[in-house]
């Protein structure tokens, strides 16, 4: 089939209690993955990844890894379904209007059902709903149109991103979703060490930052940016960083917690004759305003193409 060049009517406002609901329905898969799986350098370990009917928790190993479980939620089906390594599954409807509580108590009780036994922080992270997940009744937005514009739209950016990815020999991440702020990313490593944060500092960023990086992300916008959008920033952020030109012509640099923040909005990439040139342009170019003025050896840690080899 030739690609439509035709991207998810995608939006934000009059979607924020469809999306919260997802998020918190990423929470709770997160949360039990992190319950686990061993764990891994920079949270590595938490995420949810995208495939082709949703997103998935990926394989969860249990027993002293002697079984496994997965957890996907099937948006093209609107299924939520438990697979376990045995061959026994158990799978439940996602409807307009499910809550957040019914969603949760559902895993819980077939997770029981399948001899997996689940203990979490059974509160949300971040998102200032002091409930725990069971009492959750009032946020009850899942929308089955809405999630698959949503499911459609990441599926494209994931591919996007594991293009971009395949170009670096660096120590790079997958290309996961962060169910704490719901966001897909991946990330570049120089192999050098971040300075220290202050002893103050979350633990979560400590270990997010130990080493210098540059990452690149897509949300599906928030109280602050209140539009689907992409980013990019070099952590740490050297000096003059947001006086470089990056592509393609939208794209531009915000601050963000006192630091500089490229922006690509969703709106302006659809406007683009090819979006997925376009949107590789950006993450190539604000990689280079990074990667140069930190001095990362770009030559070295680029792949060339195999004809080249």
């Amino acid at each position: 089939m030739k690609p439509t060049n035709q991207l998810p009517d995608l939006k934000y406002p009059g979607n924020e209690q469809k999306k919260l609901t997802l998020h918190l329905f990423f929470q709770i898969l997160g949360k039990i993955r992190m319950c686990f799986t061993p764990r891994k350098n920079h949270w590595w370990y938490i995420t949810l990844y995208v495939y082709d009917k949703g997103f998935t928790t990926g394989s969860i190993p249990i027993n002293e890894g002697y079984e496994s479980f997965s957890l996907n939620l099937n948006i093209l089906q609107n299924k939520l379904e438990i697979t376990k390594s045995n061959g026994d599954a158990k799978s439940f409807d996602l409807y307009n209007g499910l809550a957040v509580a019914t969603f949760y108590n559902n895993i819980l009780n077939f997770l029981n059902d399948l001899d997996i036994d689940v203990e979490i922080n059974d509160r949300p992270y971040d998102l200032e709903i002091d409930k725990k997940f069971s009492e959750i009744t009032d946020i009850h937005h899942y929308e089955m149109e809405y999630s698959n514009i949503f499911r459609k739209s990441f599926l494209w950016v994931d591919s996007v991103f594991k293009e971009f990815s395949g170009r670096f020999y660096g120590k790079t991440c997958p290309v996961h979703l962060y169910w704490h702020s719901m966001d897909l990313a991946v990330t570049r490593f120089s192999g050098k060490e971040a300075p220290k944060m202050p002893a103050e500092a979350r633990i979560s960023d400590k270990e997010a930052y130990s080493h210098e990086c540059i990452s690149f992300g897509f949300w599906a916008g928030d109280e602050n940016v209140p539009e689907p959008a992409f980013y990019s920033y070099t952590y740490p952020a050297p000096e003059g960083i947001d006086k470089k030109k990056i592509e393609p012509k939208n794209a531009k640099w915000i601050m963000n917690n006192d630091s500089p923040m490229a922006i690509l909005t969703y709106a302006d990439l659809v406007k683009e004759k090819d979006p997925r040139k376009a949107l590789l342009e950006f993450l190539e170019s604000t990689y280079r305003a990074g990667a140069e003025l930190a001095e990362w050896d770009i030559d070295k840690l680029e792949v060339p193409p195999l004809k080249d080899l």
